[in-house]
């Protein structure tokens, strides 16, 4: 069962004179007073009282006192705590009479109960390393961190690579009806020599037939000249006229092809090939950028399942608190950082997690509540009750909400139409 503090009684400690204080067992109770009046000189020597010396005051000695500190408090474990004289001396007595020592308090005490703002006032990263060392989680969780981040740090640098590669194919310029791939000088030259081949033949055809008409002409002109070879002459020149008629049909339909054509296309080929390697270097980039965003889609899912991962982590957790998760390092309640939660919702969290380092201790001591409004002290208080916890905390104020005043040193405990003051030497 949490231990809790039925009572304390202190004497000359810092700004105290005598103060003595019944705090309710469950929920809020609010030491008040003006400031410099011992309000924070109270929770002081709760601290030094029940953690030992690294939380003595500098100066413990009320200013002007000639008597040493005496300080007691009873827990409601039966156990007396009392500091007193020159060397504030401990002495720590169980319900038997049994002494004992601070290895006995630091037992049941959290230290982190006697200085919740120490606590509270670490960075995030602290109170979230805080909460996964009392849980068991911390490294698991550290390792799949590490995995998100470099999952994403992975999938952000694909991601600009994707983006570059689609605005490179973007800006390229797309030249529509030219071949799928570069074309080859040495073919149309091959094929302008063939052309040329074919038309040489033609010629000689051509010389071959203007040869023969001249052979024939030498003959009528001999016939004219050489009468008495006639007969001889006559049958040549029909053998001729023969041969000439072959060659007349041979040449007749023949057509000269044009190398036009090629002559333009050998002259635009390196500008041709400049516009099919720029469709061939856009597909690519097209390409490119898909494989890219696939990449980064199978790295979002990566990141997604490891997210979950760590979801799945911390609901299987033994949390202290309901709501209570850790992301990025950082501590979160209901899906805020510290620096967004309410007043009353960081109490309730440093609470609960302080609770968790130390089952045994029922208590907290708070410091400087008076940022709090009356509604934010209602909603901590019934809280603290509902969980059975007891919290001891200050306030510059003299109203209702306080349990008790702190005047000057001395402890006025607030009635109702009554104030009731305890003096020095009660004990």
């Amino acid at each position: 069962m949490a231990v809790k503090i039925n009572s304390l009684e202190f004497e000359n400690v810092k700004r105290i004179k005598a103060v003595q204080l019944t705090p309710s067992k469950n929920g809020l109770t609010v030491i008040g007073g003006k400031n410099s009046q011992g309000k924070t000189s109270v929770l002081d020597s709760i601290a030094w009282a029940l953690g030992g010396d690294k939380f003595k005051p500098s100066t413990p000695q009320r200013e002007g006192s000639v008597v040493e500190p005496h300080l007691k408090v009873t827990l409601d474990n039966g156990i007396v705590v009392e500091r007193s004289g020159k060397n504030s001396s401990l002495k720590v007595i169980d319900p038997n009479g049994n002494r004992g020592g601070q290895q006995l308090l630091n037992s049941f005490v959290e230290q982190f109960a006697l200085d919740l703002p120490k606590f509270m006032n670490q960075t995030s990263k602290e109170k979230a390393a805080t909460l996964l060392r009392i849980i068991g989680v911390g490294d698991e969780l550290y390792q799949l961190e590490q995995k998100e981040q470099s999952a994403y740090n992975q999938r952000h640098a694909i991601g600009q690579i994707a983006d570059q590669k689609e605005k490179f194919a973007k800006e390229m310029p797309v030249f529509p009806g030219v071949p799928a791939e570069t074309v080859s000088a040495s073919e149309l030259i091959r094929q302008q020599q063939e052309i040329l081949a074919r038309n040489g033949d033609n010629e000689r055809l051509r010389r071959n037939k203007e040869r023969i008409l001249n052979e024939r002409d030498n003959l009528v002109e001999k016939i004219c000249t050489m009468r008495l070879e006639l007969q001889k002459i006559e049958q040549l020149l029909a053998d001729k006229e023969s041969e000439l008629k072959i060659a007349c049909k041979t040449v007749e339909n023949l057509v000269d092809e044009s190398t036009a054509e090629l002559e333009k296309n050998i002259s635009d080929i390196e500008e041709l090939n400049k516009k099919i390697r720029a469709n061939l270097d856009r597909e690519k980039a097209e390409i490119d950028a898909e494989e890219y965003r696939s990449q980064y889609n199978e790295l979002t899912d990566t990141i997604k399942a490891l997210r979950q991962e760590k979801t799945d982590l911390l609901k299987g957790a033994d949390l202290p608190l309901e709501g209570l998760s850790v992301e990025n390092g950082e501590l979160l309640f209901k899906g805020f950082k510290w620096d967004n939660m309410s007043s009353s919702e960081q109490l309730i969290v440093a609470t609960s997690i302080v609770r968790k380092l130390n089952p045994e201790c029922g208590f907290v001591l708070l410091d400087k509540l008076e940022q709090l409004d009356s509604d934010t002290l209602k909603e901590f208080g019934s809280w603290l009750e509902e969980q059975g916890l007891q919290a001891i905390a200050t306030r510059v104020s003299t109203g209702d909400e306080c349990s008790i005043i702190i005047e000057d040193g001395n402890s006025i405990v607030k009635e109702t139409t009554q104030k009731k003051e305890w003096k020095a030497g009660a004990f």
